[in-house]
């Protein structure tokens, strides 16, 4: 009886020590919605990603665009003492008292896409996001080398902005790009700029706006695809040629914006990746080893794709969509 009381007990305790040794990684999510392609792809990759790794397990929370509901879920993942939270916010501002909840719980921090205005005073262990600044600096010189190469490089054009969502990193950093960008080129003359908050529906309404109060609009700079997309629309509605009456230049690089450059509707999209599955698995592979990761924000290479091709903008060229377009994953 000692024997298989002590072998009983032996067993339990190797089973216990198993138990342990197989706990799941729990890793959490906090997303802004799904108000884009690119969000809803991004979304995707990222889920895709943590659930097929062996021992990972994926906590996910959609913001629905909120910022409330983000907080919320972050204060939720820290009452569940997760192992690590990725977090993506819909604005830049207001996160500085929940991200120091976070650092006090000890939960390691991996900043996604948009990077909070706070990153400076708090403790995260990455960071990976697209150079927003650098994407609207290549809508509008590529806008401008585009129209020097048709011959109109001393010809006044008019050009309107739409925004994304005011307040957003992605936002500011393009619109701060666009801006900068329009001093090189003084032909370009800005006569629209208001968000339309990175929806399709938005972008279509904007547009139509537009359309009816301002005389002429020879150029479109939308600061995400789904905005060009809906303009597109309200283009057509108007009776105008989108990519030939007006030119369209978007940002993401989504599938459906390289079928609109292939179908001359579009003129040009700037890439943006959403697929950020690639650089966190390894990066938290890395975290749980005991490796420790830079706090510079790691910024994904990206390109420019368009009708031909060919426009030198100094950092890159641009490349022919309908070339790549069979690569496309999102």
């Amino acid at each position: 009886m000692k024997k298989v009381l002590c072998f009983t007990l032996a067993l339990v305790l190797l089973v216990c020590v198993s138990a342990a040794s197989a706990k799941d990684v729990v890793i959490a999510f906090s997303q802004i919605g799904q108000e884009s392609d690119w969000r809803t792809a991004n979304t995707d990759d990222l889920r895709s990603a943590i659930e097929n790794h062996p021992g990972w397990k994926l906590v996910y929370d959609d913001g629905q665009q909120k910022q409330e509901n983000q907080i919320k879920a972050l204060r939720n993942f820290i009452t569940q003492d997760v192992d690590y939270i990725l977090f993506t916010g819909v604005v830049s501002t207001g996160w500085d008292e929940v991200l120091k909840e976070v650092n006090e719980a000890e939960i390691p921090l991996l900043l996604i896409d948009r990077i909070p205005d706070c990153a400076d005073k708090i403790d995260y262990v990455a960071a990976f996001g697209g150079d927003f600044v650098e994407e609207g600096r290549r809508q509008v010189a590529w806008a401008g080398e585009y129209l020097k190469k048709a011959g109109r490089g001393d010809e006044d054009v008019n050009i309107v902005i739409m925004e994304g969502t005011t307040g957003a990193s992605a936002q500011t950093g393009r619109t701060e790009g666009n801006l900068k960008a329009l001093k090189e080129y003084p032909h370009l003359k800005l006569v629209g700029q208001q968000s339309g908050n990175f929806t399709r529906a938005e972008g279509q309404a904007v547009m139509e706006s537009w359309l009816k109060s301002i005389p002429k609009i020879d150029v479109l700079i939308a600061q995400n695809d789904d905005m060009a997309l809906g303009a597109i629309d309200a283009i057509k509605a108007a009776g105008k040629v989108p990519g030939k009456d007006i030119i369209i230049v978007g940002c993401d690089s989504v599938k459906a914006a390289f079928d609109a450059i292939v179908a001359g509707e579009m003129n040009c999209t700037v890439e943006c990746t959403p697929l950020y599955g690639a650089f966190v698995v390894p990066t938290i592979e890395g975290l749980e080893k005991g490796e420790k990761f830079s706090k510079q924000v790691i910024h994904p290479e990206e390109g420019v794709f368009d009708t031909d091709g060919g426009i030198d903008l100094g950092t890159v060229k641009s490349v022919k969509a309908a070339d790549v377009i069979s690569q496309r994953r999102y």
